[in-house]
């Protein structure tokens, strides 16, 4: 049995526990109100035999009374009273055969020798025939002469109860075998869909990442988990094809270094050792493509941690304190001019490291791109209207074309670099990080210095504190 077979046997299992509840007491509650209106319409008449007994002439006995007030009041088929008087004997009416078993009753017979305390109704079958009873005893002058017994047949209230005993039956059956059975299509419509969640899982699992569940017509929780799973399918093989080209790119990047340091050790092998300058100048040349692969291996791990937003540690980081350092910081990097523009008096909040590796980037992009003693400026500003902030870097250098500002921003594309010692990657972590604090890098062209100008702009949410 599968799935949908389980839930719908307990499905079942639950319906018939609830409708046989329901049936149970849909019968009870009309066979209280069946009793109930018996004994009220019982109830009537023998208030009115109090009423009469205790207003009747003196000069009238009670049995005499008992025996007028009977004939005044014709009893329905099948039903009986008794007048059991302690000192003047017994006046009957009704049913000859109910009355014969009614006196029979041990429960009567103890209540005709003396009379109940208070009035007693309750349902009981005698001689076969299903009865209403009242008991109550006939009080006159404040003592208890005597028992006043009534009958109700219930024969016509148990055949309706059979009938509606029967109808609820049949009615519940119904209803079970319709929600069992839809119960039923409807699972089994429901596993199918998770069965092809399932299916395509397995396919995906075995390497078939291109694998999607399709579009989903049913606005309901199954077909949010479909798009869903179809949405986090697209990021995995997006991942997945940018892990390739990063793989790609980073073999690609270490085959030149690599192959240049196997060439000229297997040169220094087949020419010996004799040739003191030629191995020093062999192992400079190693050591020093040695350098540019642990330099490309560090910005790699910097790009890996940009793209690793959850270990952020955010703080809030004042502008005016954190950029002028990094002026600095780059300054003796190489011979070009650079300066602080604008900053506003603001804090964001942001990875202070990951920041300072970002800005410190784009700074040394700028001097790949620049001549000797060319200008480079740092400086941020905050849009007052949008509420974001930008940390922009301008140099004076070639710029870079409209049509290459997209590609700059991949692995390993340097368009414009003026030298060979760049990895490429700059621009790229500087995306990385910019993307995981919530912003975006532009690149755009510098209307002071007439080179490069690019933008690492946060949005409002990131600012902690703006001076007004």
């Amino acid at each position: 049995m599968g799935s949908a077979g389980r839930l719908a046997s307990l499905h079942a299992i639950v319906l018939i526990v609830v409708l046989g509840v329901v049936v149970v007491a849909l019968v009870r509650s009309f066979s209280a109100s069946y009793e109930s209106a018996a004994a009220r319409g019982l109830g009537n008449q023998l208030r009115e035999f109090q009423r009469g007994a205790s207003l009747r002439p003196a000069s009238e006995g009670l049995r005499a009374f008992s025996y007028q007030f009977l004939l005044q009041h014709p009893l329905p088929s099948g039903s009986a009273v008794v007048v059991a008087l302690t000192n003047a004997g017994r006046v009957v009416t009704g049913d000859t055969a109910t009355l014969t078993a009614l006196v029979k009753d041990p429960k009567i017979k103890g209540w005709i020798s003396r009379p109940p305390a208070a009035t007693v109704a309750y349902a009981t079958t005698i001689g076969g025939t299903p009865l209403e009873i009242v008991a109550s005893p006939i009080v006159v002058g404040g003592r208890r002469v005597g028992t006043y017994f009534a009958t109700s047949d219930l024969s016509p209230f148990v055949a309706e109860r059979s009938r509606v005993l029967r109808l609820s039956l049949a009615e519940a059956t119904i209803a079970l075998l319709v929600g069992v059975a839809s119960a039923f299509l409807l699972l089994r419509r429901l596993l199918r869909r998770v069965g092809r969640i399932t299916t395509t899982a397995e396919e995906i699992g075995s390497g078939s990442l291109e694998r999607r569940l399709g579009a989903q017509t049913d606005a309901d929780e199954v077909g949010e988990l479909a798009r869903t799973f179809d949405d986090m399918l697209d990021r995995l093989e997006t991942a997945m094809q940018s892990q390739r080209r990063l793989l790609a790119d980073v073999s690609h990047q270490l085959r030149t270094p690599v192959t240049v340091v196997r060439g000229h050790l297997e040169v220094l092998n087949r020419t010996g050792e004799g040739d003191v300058e030629s191995v020093r100048e062999t192992v400079d040349l190693v050591i020093d493509e040695l350098d540019q692969m642990a330099g490309l291996i560090e910005r790699l791990l910097s790009l890996g941690r940009a793209m690793e937003s959850d270990r952020f540690v955010l703080e809030d980081v004042e502008l005016a304190e954190f950029l002028p350092p990094l002026v600095d910081s780059v300054r003796p990097l190489a011979p070009r001019t650079l300066s602080l523009g604008a900053v506003p008096s603001v804090a964001i909040h942001a990875d202070r490291h990951q920041l300072r590796g970002a800005v410190t980037g784009l700074l040394d992009n700028a001097i790949h791109a620049t001549p000797t003693g060319a200008r480079i400026e740092l400086s941020a500003s905050r849009d007052a209207t949008a509420g974001t902030v930008a940390i922009v870097v301008e140099d004076a250098g070639p710029g870079i074309p409209a049509a290459q500002r997209e590609s700059v921003l991949q692995r390993f594309s340097r368009p414009g670099a003026r030298d060979e010692d760049g990895s490429g990657l700059g621009l790229a972590i500087a995306k990385a990080v910019a993307i995981a604090h919530g912003g975006e890098i532009t690149i755009g062209q510098s209307a002071t210095l007439g080179g490069a100008r690019v933008a690492i702009v946060l949005p409002a949410a990131a600012v902690a504190r703006a001076a007004r």
